[in-house]
């Protein structure tokens, strides 16, 4: 009996998978701007109304009202089953569809693409050798040849078809591995030139993929291989395997943001770090990493924008810290990364930063509080707003009670009221099972839900403007949970378009409503997108803030029904009244 197809196989076929080209083999689509139109397979018309996007990889027909991905279309078109689609969709792509249980293989025939890598490590290695440039670069940054050798790392020379020519008449092993890149009239030419190579490997120690540091004035400084079946920017991190090497237990793993910074750290002796790929942190990073280690420390830069990832690595981590499991923090001094750093104050100083990086509790605390004015009732009411969804994350356990306490003591409510209005309005949603619950896009307190995600749909990468997502869901604003949910997709797989995220959610309520979202045109320059969706996510965190001190007026008065209120409460309550503009005395 054959097994279900896993849904991370699924999401990587449609990233391989251009919607364009498919549908363009049965249908004579034309360009009309930014998309592609042709008369309706599904009706009988004479006017063309059937759109591609190649941008949301999605299809839409007017006169039918069908409309999906890849494989729906597949499904509509050439009538084929949901497991025949994907199938067919990934012999195109050269894949071996897995299964999960059953008898069916239990995973994909990856040989192929891993001699093609393997190949190209050597190929790149050798070619360093010959590089009096590559050689001098790495020399400027202060990389030993032993750190190289260890790394394995290699140069791609300055040419189109150097790596080519070296897999001949047979290239489909390294084009599968994301190594060449087809050509418009036919052939192939090297995805890396002119780059110095970072050979990224698995926990086996098998290469999987490469990322390339230009030596030219490319836009692109880093390039990394594209998302493949073996290589996942959100599953994979560099220098997981070197790290791994050796005896005796790893007290803790350091994650840094780029391949120098963790090259130049294991030179300095500090051997147990990893790099992520151009990718914020991911569940999935976390598990990885768990499996090595209790202690992970995140090295930032100590500017907004280092400050805004360690804020998504949080978010990623709250579920994943129980059981001895610590995340700490650590911030470098403004203009320093880690390479830098170690280089100026020495490996001594770097150990002592990490001893004392900051703890999640006190990142997660420290962080929300700086947001809000603790003097005031309504600030302190807003913490308690703020901290809701991540008390929500954390799993029951010391450090919970720790930062539970210390969120009593900063709002001065009780952790029974803490623990009470955190457990009201929480939807239960497994984004993993695409099992949402019911949801509703219409009426005037969910437009800016709705024109967020039709946004969002449009420009994925819009998600790297909201801050705190777990924020947004305390507006309670109709559909909001779902926005939550697209933005989180989103962050965990930077390389995803709209189809991927509507084929996850096809069959649900969610699903339905995004499929109404998503054929809406949006007429917008780049500009005007980016503004109108900040402006979107700001009116959901006022909602979310008026929404807190409500309910902090409402705890007071359920106590004045018990006892007489304190001087202090009364002055509080009409504060709050008096910024929520209501004129009702108590």
């Amino acid at each position: 009996m054959a097994g279900l197809i896993p849904q991370a196989f699924i999401q990587d076929l449609l990233a391989r998978t251009d919607i364009v080209q498919v549908i363009g083999e049965r249908l004579q689509l034309k360009k009309a701007g930014k998309e592609y139109m042709a008369l309706s397979p599904f009706t009988n018309e004479k006017s063309p109304s059937f759109t591609v996007s190649p941008q949301k990889q999605f299809y839409h027909c007017f006169s039918s009202g069908k409309h999906g991905t890849a494989i729906t279309f597949l499904m509509e078109y050439d009538r084929l089953s949901f497991v025949e689609a994907v199938e067919d969709l990934a012999r195109r792509a050269g894949l071996t569809v897995p299964r999960e249980g059953g008898n069916a293989p239990q995973a994909l025939v990856l040989d192929g693409p891993l001699d093609a890598l393997a190949a190209a490590e050597r190929f790149f290695k050798s070619e360093l050798k010959k590089s009096g440039v590559a050689i001098e670069y790495l020399k400027k940054r202060g990389i030993t040849g032993e750190t190289a050798k260890r790394f394995g790392i290699g140069f791609a020379p300055d040419s189109w078809d150097a790596l080519a020519r070296q897999f001949g008449a047979s290239p489909k092993h390294a084009l599968d591995a994301g190594l060449l890149i087809k050509k418009d009239g036919g052939g192939v030419y090297d995805r890396f030139r002119n780059r110095v190579m970072f050979p990224i490997r698995d926990t086996r120690g098998r290469v999987i993929g490469f990322g390339g540091r230009t030596l030219g004035d490319d836009k692109a400084k880093y390039l990394n291989s594209p998302e493949t079946s073996l290589f996942h920017k959100g599953r994979n991190l560099y220098g997981l395997f070197e790290a791994r090497q050796g005896t005796g237990s790893i007290p803790h793993i350091v994650v840094v943001e780029g391949y120098m910074d963790a090259v130049m750290l294991a030179q300095h002796g500090i051997t147990h770090v990893v790099a992520t790929l151009g990718t914020a942190t991911t569940r999935e990073h976390l598990t990885l990493l768990f499996k090595s280690t209790n202690r992970i420390v995140f090295a930032f830069d100590g500017d907004r924008a280092g400050r805004a990832a360690a804020w998504r690595a949080l978010e990623q981590a709250l579920p994943e810290a129980y059981e001895g499991r610590e995340c700490l923090f650590m911030f470098l001094p403004e203009g320093h990364d880690p390479d830098t750093l170690v280089q100026e104050i020495g490996v001594e100083a770097f150990n002592r930063r990490i001893a004392e990086a900051q703890s999640l509790a006190n990142f997660l605390v420290g962080e929300l509080s700086r947001q809000v004015n603790l003097s005031t009732p309504d600030g302190r009411a807003r913490l308690a707003a703020l901290a809701r969804p991540h008390l929500a994350r954390l799993r029951e356990g010391p450090l919970r009670s720790l930062i539970l306490d210390e969120l009593s003591r900063l709002t001065r409510l009780t952790r029974d009221d803490l623990e009470a209005s955190g457990n009201r309005g929480q939807s239960s949603v497994s984004l993993e099972n695409s099992t949402l619950t019911p949801v509703s896009l219409e009426g005037v307190a969910a437009r800016p839900v709705r024109r967020a995600l039709q946004l969002l749909l449009e420009k994925p990468e819009l998600q790297e403007h909201v801050e705190d997502i777990a924020l947004l869901v305390q507006s309670q604003a109709p559909g909001v949970q779902m926005l939550a949910d697209a933005l989180r997709f989103f962050r965990d797989q930077p390389e995803a378009r709209a189809g991927q995220l509507l084929e996850l959610w096809r069959g649900t309520e969610a699903g339905t409503a995004l499929d109404q979202l998503s054929v809406v045109p949006l007429e917008l320059d780049e500009a005007a997108f980016e503004d109108e969706f900040i402006s979107k996510i700001k009116t959901l965190d006022d909602m979310a803030t008026q929404r807190a001190l409500s309910e902090r007026v409402q705890v007071i008065l359920q106590t004045a029904g018990t006892r007489a209120l304190t001087a202090d409460e009364r002055a509080e309550v009409e504060a709050i009244k008096m910024k929520l503009g209501s004129r009702e005395s108590v």
